[in-house]
């Protein structure tokens, strides 16, 4: 049984920073892509960023570019996502997902998906 627990989420001011934390369990967490998503109310869901199983490759939608990290732990079984210089667009709920390729950057490409994070920024 896959799966995924999200942590680190909260309410922030504009300009602050979080860090949210999705622990996996239940598969061999090594070989799969993982990914952030975000579904704020009224759009569509959104790959905010992506890593590859070997941590050498990411990927960052382009609102995201040089604030946000994605970074991976695999003998610790978990992913990260370091939110710098928050803007309250970034609000939403974020969701950590796992991939069977060893890279994905396609929403059908995620199989598993933790159940969510709020993250709310303040202007």
């Amino acid at each position: 049984q896959v799966q995924l627990v999200e942590s680190g989420g909260g309410l922030v001011q504009a300009g602050g920073s979080l860090r949210l934390s999705c622990a996996a369990s239940g598969y061999t967490f090594i070989i799969y892509g993982m990914g952030w998503f975000r579904l704020a109310p009224g759009k569509e869901r959104e790959l905010v960023a992506a890593i590859s199983w070997s941590g050498g490759d990411t990927y960052y939608t382009d609102s995201v570019k040089g604030r946000f990290t994605i970074s991976r732990d695999n003998a610790k079984n978990t992913v990260y996502l370091q939110m710098n210089s928050l803007k309250p667009e970034d609000t939403a709920v974020y969701y950590c997902a796992a991939s069977p390729k060893r890279w994905a950057v396609r929403d059908y490409e995620y199989n598993y998906w933790g159940q969510g994070t709020q993250v709310t920024v303040s202007s």
